[in-house]
Order: C-alpha cells, then structure tokens, then sequence
C-alpha cells in the first residue's frame, strides 16, 4: 500500500508539472490583446516624454550658460552691461573696459601675415602669371628660379633692389607696353572715350580679368560729379602687397606704374588708394591721384617683415 501510494504521489506532481508547461506554451502561443499592446505604447510614450524634457532642460541651461558668456564679452567691449538672470533681464551702467588698442600696420603686420591667403590658380591664371613674369624679368634684366607668382614677386623684389623708385616705375611700365599689343590699347581707347560707361566698363573688366594680379576683388559704388557711379573696384586683400610685405613694392611698381599706364594707354585716370592696416585697396577709376608729395602712401614706413629691403625704416618708398 505505501509502495502504490508513493507512485500515486509521484505520478500526481508529474501531472502536475506537466499540465503548467502545458499551460506556459499555451500563453506564449496566445496573442497579445489590444489592452496589452495599448499599455506597451502607453509606456513608451511616457517614457518619451520624459526624455524629452531632460532633453529640454538641459538644452534650456547650455543655452543660458551661452547667454552668460555673450553677455561677459558685452560687458568688456560695451559701458552698458546687460545683467542676466534666469527669470529676468534688465541693464546697469559700468565703466568701459579697455580690451585693446589700435596699433599701426608695422606692429601688426605679424599677425596679417600668418593668415595669408591660400590661392588656387587656375589654368588661365598660370598663364597670365608667367607671361607677366617672365616680360618684368626680359624688362630688368633678371632670371628668378622661381615659377609662377613666387618668380614675379622675386622680379619686383630684384627691382626694388638695384634700380631707384623712378627706375623702378619706367621698368614696369616698360614692361606693361610689352606685355599688352599697343593696337589693342588704341582699339580700346578710341571706342570707349570717357565717359561712365567707360568707368563703369574698366571697373567691371578689373574685377573679372585680373583677380589673379591683385586678388578677389569687387565693384562698389561712388559719387562722380554729384551721380552714383560704379566705378570703384575693392580689392578685399592685395596679392602683391601680401607677397611681398613691402611698401615700396606696392607704391612704385604698382601703384604708380599703373595709375600712368592705364591713364596713357586708355585715357582714363585712376586712383589707387591702398590700406596698409588691412592690405585691401581701392580702384578709383575717373579720378586723377594726387602727387607723390602728397600721397598717403609715400608717408608709410614699411612693414617689420618686409621681403625686399629687409629692415624697417620710414624710407622704403625712396
């Protein structure tokens, strides 16, 4: 008897355990139920939400953080002070701070010259390039090793060098009659005789044929003889003047040499108005510039870096 009832006892667990797995594999068989699903979505949506405002407030204290330092930078270069809170804004009056000062070109002049403009010269640009190059060297007698912009800079640089400013400017002019076919020029001349639309024209053709001499450049706007004219060409930062870091080399074998030969060649005469702070320029065609004596330009020492004389001096330009 007890022998038959421990086999019922065992079988009846047996049962048992076998009816549950039953009933387990019976559940994972049955679909989820509407209630379920909405309740899994419900569940989802809370926790989106909740992720979401997280995310907001901790965007709403990076922003504020932001404010505060525009804020700070306002508070140095500005005597008005904006007080920031995170509930209310409103402004008080403190003494300015100084943060800096203004300097001249040559103190500077380091700083322009570690951001120099990186140029990609195209195929039409080499050309121009060399052949202006290699018609300066022919001019004054000189061979550079150099090629492309690198080799017209060293020609100015040998000018600067061993021929004096009035030299120098003959020399480039000398060359700019060779480089450019004199038939052309009296085309040219004789079918725009001055006028705006001659202005308008040279402005335009500056900006569009010779970016690879003087860099980007653009036309700006000017009053000529109480009318608005576009015969201004802005050059953002000249190549010649950034290569060279010379003065000289800006005011007598560029600013000079052209000025004259564009007034001889085409009848127009025009300004060039360099800035030495910057290193832009202006173009002003229909303009006569004034005398050397009483140019801007010729007052300038040179830069601390200059490439062709090599020392600093107020006399760079003699």
């Amino acid at each position: 008897m007890a022998g038959k009832g421990g086999k019922g006892l065992v079988a009846g667990k047996t049962t048992a355990a076998a009816a549950a797995a039953s009933k387990d594999k019976d559940n994972k068989k049955r679909p989820i139920s509407r209630s379920s699903r909405a309740g899994l979505q419900e569940f989802k949506r809370v926790k989106l939400q909740h992720f979401e405002k997280c995310r907001d407030s901790v965007n709403s204290q990076i922003t504020f953080m932001l404010n505060m330092d525009a804020t700070l930078v306002l508070h140095v270069t500005s005597p008005v002070f904006p007080c920031v809170s995170q509930r209310n804004m409103h402004t008080q009056r403190y003494p300015p701070r100084i943060v800096s000062a203004m300097t001249s070109p040559t103190q500077n002049v380091e700083t322009i010259t570690t951001l120099k403009t990186e140029y990609k010269d195209n195929w039409f640009d080499r050309i121009a390039i060399n052949y202006l190059s290699n018609t300066v060297q022919e001019t004054i007698g000189f061979k550079s090793s150099k090629k492309g912009y690198e080799g017209l800079v060293e020609a100015t640089i040998a000018a600067r060098q061993h021929f004096s400013p009035d030299q120098q400017q003959q020399l480039v002019i000398q060359a700019l009659d060779k480089a450019f076919p004199k038939p052309i020029l009296s085309l040219i001349r004789a079918v725009l005789p001055p006028s705006k639309l001659q202005r308008e024209y040279f402005a335009a053709f500056t900006t569009i044929f010779f970016p690879w001499l003087v860099g980007p450049c653009e036309v700006r706007k000017s009053e000529f003889n109480g009318k608005e004219e576009k015969n201004v060409v802005h050059i953002k930062k000249c190549r010649v003047l950034e290569e060279s870091n010379c003065v000289n080399i800006c005011t007598n074998l560029c600013k000079m040499p052209s000025q004259a030969f564009i007034k001889d060649s085409f009848g127009i005469p025009v300004n060039m108005l360099p800035n030495f702070d910057d290193m832009s320029c202006e173009m002003i065609y229909g303009q006569e510039p004034p005398a050397p004596s009483e140019d801007p330009a010729f007052k300038q020492p040179c830069y601390k870096l200059c490439n062709a004389k090599q020392n600093h001096s107020t006399s760079c330009t003699s």
